[in-house]
């Protein structure tokens, strides 16, 4: 993927998961990168899981990064909790 493609599939998973995980967002390049670093823990997670994605070509791809950012901000969350008690 090119950096174009990265950009786009980071923007759009990271603000579909944010708005999943209570509208919380973290602003345009904030939803870029936790789009981006859910990729990697979404593409992760599915290979440990031994799972593929639905979907081919990049609505697979924003589907993966989308799960791995939910998961992200699920485990942000979690650490947010943790530090207010």
């Amino acid at each position: 993927m090119d950096l174009l493609t990265w950009l786009i599939v980071g923007l759009v998973a990271g603000v579909l998961s944010s708005v999943v995980a209570g509208g919380i967002g973290y602003g345009i390049l904030g939803d870029i990168v936790v789009g981006i670093a859910g990729s990697f823990l979404g593409s992760w997670l599915f290979a440990q899981l031994g799972l593929t994605a639905p979907f081919s070509g990049l609505a697979g791809v924003i589907f993966v990064a989308f799960i791995g950012a939910v998961v992200l901000l699920f485990l942000l969350h979690l650490l947010q909790r943790g530090r207010a008690v």
